[in-house]
């Protein structure tokens, strides 16, 4: 039986993406049982503050891969066949991904 799948620029690092991730949701637990237990404000934005740093640190790693290889990719196929819009498309999503991530 043969599986088709499409490989995304993260893939070999897919294991260590869902550790990070794993443990940001780890985190955020922690910080719904902080406000359960009534702990001090600024120690919760204080952890807050830790997921959104490490929220950031996986989107940037994803955005990397992204670029590296979809973007580049899709260049590699514009050049084959003179054909610009894949990378057109792909610098646009890049875009797009970049803004959000800025808002």
């Amino acid at each position: 039986m043969t599986q088709t799948t499409t490989d995304h620029g993260y893939t070999a690092d897919k294991e260590a993406y869902l550790r990070r991730l794993k443990r940001i949701e780890g985190q955020v637990r922690g910080i719904a049982r902080m406000v359960e237990e009534d702990k001090y404000c600024i120690d919760i934005l204080t952890q807050v503050s830790a997921v959104n740093k490490a929220l950031h640190a996986v989107s940037i790693g994803l955005l990397e891969e992204h670029i590296a290889h979809c973007v580049v990719g899709a260049a590699n196929e514009s050049q084959a066949t003179g054909d610009p819009r894949a990378v057109n498309d792909k610098v646009q999503e890049a875009s797009a991904a970049i803004s959000r991530l800025l808002r």
